[in-house]
């Protein structure tokens, strides 16, 4: 009787992961649009920072008013990958990209993340899945590489190169916080690495602020809060409680329905054109990442 409970509990703390994956993956959906209306006003460099910092004392009241104990010295340095993963590294370059190309080509490299994301659940929490699942994951990445090459008016090298540099900083932040979530709890994780960040973040926002702030666009204040409070914060409350209770193998495949969410969001908040060939393109990456979640133990 015992072990049959404790299968029942299982079974209903891997679906709530799942339910709670898939809420932090809609809120995610919306960042990179966010973000492109952001950059219209704020320079990259400097959105990365005061998103970190909005979060961050925002962070520090949550985490006072729940009166939640200091991480131990060992649990620095995986707070410090997830740092340097998910507030620093991701938001920062895919600002830079953001320059160069559009919110709706950009979306397209996130079906990437369930691959990198696995990648990183199976070093890190030594997760094992299938074979076959690794055959589909690849085989989705090529597709979303093959697209990338395929573009004319829309291809950018550089712009190219931050976004996969930004999925792979983003995959091991992911991986990072989900493992460490099973210890501190999974909004207790996001809380404590934007506390680690802001002294930097303080610093480099007086560093680097821009001589004119002037005339900022009301999208581009509207994208700020989104990314402050819901890409950066509100987002891995729900993410990083889903990894940890359903998986990081088997949960991170949700974030195959990021591209199709985020296209949508482009059309409607930027009016950006989203191309045959890119729903097409998109389409593939579900197929072939929903292949891959189909073989996972």
């Amino acid at each position: 009787m015992a072990r049959t409970d404790k299968i029942i509990s299982n079974k209903k703390n891997i679906s709530r992961g799942w339910v709670n994956g898939f809420i932090g993956v809609v809120i995610f959906s919306g960042s990179l649009p966010a973000t492109k209306a952001a950059i219209a006003g704020f320079p990259p460099d400097f959105l990365t920072i005061l998103r970190a910092i909005f979060a961050g004392v925002l962070a520090i009241i949550i985490l006072m008013v729940l009166q939640q104990n200091i991480p131990h010295k060992k649990q620095l340095i995986p707070l410090s990958i997830v740092a340097i993963g998910v507030v620093i590294g991701f938001p920062f370059l895919t600002a830079l990209a953001l320059q160069h190309v559009s919110s709706a080509h950009s979306i397209v490299f996130l079906g990437l993340l369930p691959l990198i994301t696995a990648l990183f659940g199976a070093l890190r929490a030594g997760e094992r899945p299938n074979k076959i699942f690794w055959f589909f994951a690849v085989l989705g990445s090529l597709l979303v590489m093959s697209f990338a090459l395929m573009q004319k008016g829309e291809i950018s090298i550089i712009g190219d190169v931050y976004m996969v540099s930004a999925i792979i900083l983003c995959g091991l932040g992911y991986a990072e916080g989900a493992v460490l979530s099973k210890q501190l709890g999974s909004w207790q994780v996001i809380c404590w690495a934007l506390v680690i960040s802001l002294p930097l973040m303080l610093i480099l926002s007086i560093i680097l602020w821009p001589q004119n702030l002037t005339n900022i666009p009301i999208n581009a204040w509207i994208g700020l809060i989104y990314v402050s409070l819901f890409s950066m914060l509100i987002g891995f409350f729900f993410w990083y409680k889903g990894l940890a209770e359903g998986g990081i193998t088997g949960v991170s495949q949700l974030q195959l329905f990021q591209p199709f969410f985020g296209l949508l969001f482009s059309a409607w908040l930027l009016n950006e054109t989203v191309s045959g060939v890119m729903i097409a393109s998109t389409c593939g990456v579900i197929i072939c990442v929903a292949g891959s979640k189909w073989f996972t133990r």
